[in-house]
């Protein structure tokens, strides 16, 4: 359940600083934003636990 939390939380963030960056607020710049952050968030949970979990 914390995994899911920690992945849900990052994608939040990646999100938003993604609207925040982009110029022009459409629904594929929001679909494209989202599925990159998703993939982002799941790189930023493996990082982390690659480096904690030894």
């Amino acid at each position: 359940m914390t995994g899911v939390l920690e992945v849900l939380v990052w994608w939040a963030a990646l999100t938003g600083i993604w609207l925040v960056l982009i110029g022009t607020v459409d629904p594929l710049e929001i679909l494209a934003g989202a599925a990159a952050a998703l993939a982002g968030a799941l790189l930023a949970r493996a990082g982390r636990r690659a480096v904690t979990d030894r």
